[in-house]
């Protein structure tokens, strides 16, 4: 049975490295689309202004929310589902409070360098905090190339690399996600007790979120970790790289990827090997349609990732379900919560700019202060504007923002792949 880790257990089981790392969470061309919200489900396609009354910022002086997502790429299955989540709270609010409420999604297309020029875009439109970018590899380099150069709150609700919170970042970068220092421990966990695992090999995309999760599951495994393979996204054959990890039987596989490589590499392993390794996979190919892409059930798979277990998870999922007619996904309630706070701390600054927002997001997101959720964002807003103090506690977690940007409370979830999708198994349990 996996127990409840706490956070004493995780730092004895992480290296010194890793401990140091736990210490601490672009000129576009106009193809980004501006809204008060979104008007076609999601998309945002169409660019609107919406002044719902007078008081806090004027027309003149809107809150401004970037979104910086996978809308297109290899992450682009999980990428529009957690862009919805992160244009969720404008959607909300519209009509409902006294302010302009503008957002402007962008799409990193799952690569770094069309990432640094969505970035690039977004900032020269003006938009003063980005919820995003998503994975790891994106966000690293448009972090460090445009956000803190430009002053630029960014927010991830899905980057998890450890590599994140030792950012020298003039505390700018913040993440609604825990850090994959954690989800490696969890995984070697779930190995060793959960599949008996003495053995394992590592498959993990060749970026920082796969090599950063890869070494954090290698550090806290207490078996031996017989091989590591690096693979590039997207190939047209993953037979050779299946080959180097399964030499030797290991006991157990872990996967680390992005769900369209996702689809041929396990598309070979049930063509060409014996399907009867345990296979552990991460948050990035939590993808109900991969067994349908696959065309196997996936039986021999389970996965670990980040899951939505704060106040405010109910209330989420059928305001999402309501609003786009499908049930939230990976990491959506983790965005929902990174636009919310975003938003409750322009409020808040009374300005944009970044550094302002920056100042305030602490103050609205964690202890002390009145508590408000996702049921009652509207009445923190106003909250706020009145100069009151507010704790906001989040769908996904309660939100509370350590010195780093980094999340001190989490759930993560085991889950396996059913004919519908996936399904929860259970969950763990990390708080400071």
């Amino acid at each position: 049975m996996v127990r409840d880790i706490e956070r004493r257990d995780f730092l004895k089981g992480v290296s010194v490295a890793g401990i140091a790392g736990l210490a601490g969470c672009t000129g576009g061309g106009g193809d980004g689309t501006e809204t008060s919200t979104p008007t076609d489900g999601g998309g945002g396609d169409d660019m609107t202004e919406t002044d719902s009354g007078g008081g806090g910022m004027s027309r003149d002086n809107p809150v401004r929310v970037g979104v910086l997502m996978p809308e297109t790429g290899d992450l682009s299955s999980v990428g529009v589902p957690i862009r919805d989540g992160a244009l969720l709270p404008a959607v909300q609010l519209e009509g409902e409070t006294d302010f302009t409420i503008e957002t402007q999604v962008a799409d990193t297309q799952t690569d770094p360098q069309a990432g640094i020029s969505a970035a690039e875009n977004l900032v020269n439109s003006g938009f003063p905090a980005i919820t995003g970018p998503a994975s790891s590899g994106v966000n690293l380099q448009v972090t460090r190339q445009v956000l803190i150069p430009s002053g630029v709150v960014g927010c991830s609700p899905s980057s998890t690399s450890p590599n994140v919170t030792t950012l020298e970042d003039n505390d700018l970068i913040f993440r609604t996600p825990p850090s994959d220092a954690l989800q490696g421990q969890v995984i070697a966990q779930v190995g060793s007790d959960e599949l008996d695992a003495s053995t394992a090999a590592t498959m993990y995309v060749n970026n920082d979120y796969g090599q950063a999760l890869s070494d954090a599951f290698g550090e806290s495994f207490s078996g031996e970790v017989a091989n590591a393979v690096s693979f590039e996204k997207e190939q047209p054959s993953y037979t050779s790289r299946l080959e180097t990890a399964l030499q030797n039987d290991p006991d157990m596989l872990v996967v680390i990827g992005y769900p369209a490589s996702g689809i041929q590499l396990f598309r070979d392993y049930y063509n060409d090997f014996d399907s009867g390794v345990d296979i552990v996979v991460t948050d990035g190919l939590k993808d109900p349609e991969l067994p349908g892409e696959v065309g196997s059930n996936m039986s021999n798979v389970i996965g670990t990732a980040p899951t939505a277990a704060g106040p405010g998870r109910e209330f989420f999922t059928n305001l999402y379900q309501e609003e786009y007619g499908s049930e939230p996904g990976v990491f959506t309630s983790q965005a929902y919560d990174a636009t919310a706070v975003l938003i409750l701390a322009n409020v808040a600054a009374g300005e944009n700019t970044g550094t302002a927002i920056r100042d305030n997001l602490r103050a609205v997101a964690n202890p002390e202060g009145e508590q408000y959720g996702p049921e009652s964002l509207a009445d923190a807003v106003a909250a706020v504007a009145a100069g009151e103090e507010i704790n906001y506690v989040g769908a996904s977690s309660p939100v509370d923002f350590d010195e780093n940007g980094d999340m001190q409370a989490v759930t993560y979830e085991i889950f396996g792949f059913t004919s519908d999708g996936v399904e929860t198994q259970r969950t763990i349990d990390f708080g400071g």
